[in-house]
């Protein structure tokens, strides 16, 4: 499994160097030097067998990320794991009456005894019944506890793959990019995509978002 991935890897990335890694505790996307960035492969699929999921390497073949959904399909929650396996992010779906398919980010593993159950980040479909969005925004992210100014904004289409996470000043911080290619019998399609991470972005936080326009829009 894990020779395909290096190979997929390979075929997605190039021979480009790897790339300087940004702090994970930053999420601003502040730096003013817009061509460091991270380049991550996007595989959507679980590592195991009996799961849906995603499998995410770096340029080197490397497994940064991982998500395993024994549920399958819509789920009400979604955990974000390392290579090695821990808990970096929980998403759990609000539970209300609301139409607005809205989702609470936590960090590490909700009811673990070293989390605080205090959410990070609310995300909240964006719903547009007269079609007259024209800026395709899929989605709104909010810092808690305010619901009315959103830190970020994600646009585009996730359907065919081509998205970006764009902040407070209009900056991208974040693109989703469709790989069409075919390389040594590997023809990617919808399943294996780029994801690129502007320096001062949390990867494992951009992440995240992929999964929940997953959850949203497929």
């Amino acid at each position: 499994m894990f020779i395909f991935l290096k190979s997929l890897s390979r075929s997605v990335h190039g021979d480009e160097e790897p790339q300087e890694q940004p702090e994970l505790s930053k999420t601003d996307g502040g730096s003013n030097d817009d061509d460091l960035c991270t380049s991550l492969t996007v595989w959507r699929k679980s590592l195991l067998i009996s799961c849906n999921g995603f499998t995410v390497i770096d340029s080197n073949g490397n497994l940064v990320y991982r998500v395993d959904n024994y549920m399958g399909g819509r789920t009400k929650e979604l955990v974000l794991m390392d290579g090695k396996g821990n808990s970096i992010l929980t998403m759990r779906r609000c539970k209300n009456l609301r139409l607005v398919d809205t989702w609470v980010i936590y960090g590490g593993e909700v009811g673990d005894h070293c989390t605080s159950e205090k959410p990070i980040f609310y995300v909240k479909k964006c719903i547009n019944i007269l079609h007259t969005n024209k800026s395709n925004v899929l989605a709104y992210v909010y810092r808690p506890p305010s619901d009315k100014r959103y830190a970020y904004t994600i646009e585009g289409s996730y359907s065919h793959r081509s998205c970006k996470v764009v902040n407070e000043k209009k900056r991208v911080v974040a693109e989703i990019k469709r790989k069409d290619a075919t390389s040594g019998g590997i023809c990617f399609g919808l399943d294996v995509f780029v994801l690129i991470i502007k320096a001062g972005f949390d990867p494992g936080f951009a992440m995240a978002l992929v999964l929940l326009l997953d959850q949203m829009f497929s």
